[in-house]
Formats: structure tokens, sequence, C-alpha cells
């Protein structure tokens, strides 16, 4: 009984890794929100090319600190509004200033 006692208590300390994902922000016009493009290369079933496929979800800015060209990583979250479910997690690259 004692090895199920220490399997439990390793499972309860050991911290879950946090999923997130990287994108571009595309848009920040909106406040405390960014739109954020996601790509992903995906193989084709029938020919076998890699492919291109993009997805753009919104995302929680709560100090409006990323803006439009940034690289960024999100994580999921508890439903905000209608279309968020996502939150910043770090700006992994800023834009350059032009």
């Amino acid at each position: 009984m004692s090895t199920e006692t220490t399997n439990s208590e390793t499972s309860s300390t050991e911290k879950k890794a946090v999923r997130s994902l990287t994108g571009e922000v595309v848009s920040n016009k909106m406040d405390k929100t960014i739109s954020v493009s996601i790509e992903r290369v995906v193989r084709h079933p029938t020919y076998g090319k890699y492919v291109r496929r993009t997805t753009k979800v919104l995302a929680h800015d709560e100090n409006n600190e990323a803006r439009e060209g940034d690289t960024v990583s999100i994580t999921p979250c508890r439903p905000l509004s209608r279309h968020k479910s996502w939150r910043l997690l770090a700006i992994v690259e800023r834009a350059s200033q032009s």
C-alpha cells in the first residue's frame, strides 16, 4: 500500500504542462482583444504534399501590450465572450518598427 500512496503523491505534486500555441497578431484594434493567426503544416491525404493551413482565434490581452505583427504565445482558458476563449501568455518576438 505504500507504493500506492507514493504514486498518488507524485501525481499530485507534478505540474501539468501548459498547452500553448504560437502565432502572429493580425489585429489589435479591439479593446483587450487580439486576433491571432496560427499556421500549421498538414499532409494532404491523397497527394501527400504538405499544405499550410491557418486558423484565426481571438485572445484576451489584458494590458493591450501586443501589436500587429508580433509573434505571441497563447493558451486556452474559459470562454470570456462568444468567440474569445484564449488568453495571451507571452510576447515571443516584437514586430519591427517601421
